[in-house]
């Protein structure tokens, strides 16, 4: 694992451009967070996908800017390029699953990809509890993951784990639906979906370039009509809002984990003028840039 300094946030790659190297890692959580500590528990991003599954232990877990409970049993899901870190609690039993999108994103991988929208965190809660019943076939999973990491024949190899951590998606995707029937504004995965997760993966990739909801329509080659129907009736929520509200969590990151001046943000953000990015950001959050720097430093 590599990793860059952006400005005061480290950016960690799992064998980013070197496609001959292992592209999915599982760690030993207890072992991983003592070996790792002072990096584990300071803010920073991945370019990777991460499952951190804790079996057992208590404490707290950050995601960007909220604070969550850990319990035993708990799983998270950290997108690539989503700011993270742990307490400093180490002795947390469990598995941290690391992989690349291209791991799973080859042609007929990538509908199934999309249809787990794990890591769809800027729209829901980045966790759930595992069921009794999903417990025992995890470990087995995650056994039969260990194992093929330590087969020295290559043959078929990266096909038997891309296998094994599609079920691993698979059954925690059937906890977190069931997690989310108890939970209240959660949606769960299905067919349907994937137009929706694909508009997700979209403002992610355009954001900052002021595409207007018919560009983002056209792209997803539906009406706008159907795509504010879709986002309406999915997530309770405008295209707008949605675009709106991924354009202010970038900000906000910015703000706490960068050493840009909110001028340097404001056109980072794609906007040119930087008084604008102020009146912007204050009529979302109902503080000023700088306030928000503040409150959070």
């Amino acid at each position: 694992m590599s990793k860059e300094q952006h400005s005061n946030i480290e950016e960690y790659h799992l064998n980013r451009h070197q496609p001959g190297e292992d592209q999915f890692v599982i760690h030993d959580l207890k072992t991983y967070l003592n070996r790792n500590s002072n990096n584990t528990t300071r803010p920073h991003i991945h370019s990777y996908y991460q499952i951190i599954w804790f079996k057992t232990g208590m404490g707290k877990h950050y995601v960007d800017f909220i604070s969550h409970e850990v319990n035993d049993q708990m799983i998270f899901f950290i997108a690539k390029n989503q700011v993270h870190y742990f307490d400093k609690n180490i002795e947390y039993e469990g598995f941290l699953l690391h992989f690349n999108e291209t791991f799973l994103g080859q042609d007929d991988e990538t509908d199934f990809f999309l249809k787990c929208n794990l890591f769809n965190n800027p729209y829901q809660q980045p966790y759930c509890r595992v069921d009794t019943s999903t417990i025992s076939k995890l470990d087995i999973n995650i056994q039969q993951l260990k194992g093929e990491l330590a087969e020295s024949n290559p043959f078929g190899r990266n096909e038997i784990i891309r296998a094994y951590l599609k079920s691993v998606l698979i059954l925690v995707q059937r906890s977190k639906n069931a997690y989310n029937i108890q939970q209240p504004d959660s949606f769960t995965a299905d067919d349907k979906r994937i137009q929706l997760v694909k508009f997700f993966n979209l403002v992610e990739e355009h954001y900052k370039e002021g595409l207007t909801i018919n560009e983002y329509a056209r792209k997803l080659n539906i009406s706008t009509r159907t795509l504010s129907d879709l986002t309406n009736q999915q997530v309770n929520k405008t295209p707008s809002q949605m675009i709106q509200e991924r354009i202010i969590l970038e900000a906000q990151r910015l703000l706490v984990h960068s050493n840009l001046n909110i001028n340097q943000i404001g056109f980072r953000m794609g906007f040119d003028d930087p008084s604008y990015f102020v009146k912007y950001f204050k009529k979302h959050t109902k503080m000023s840039p700088s306030d928000f720097r503040k409150t959070i430093a």
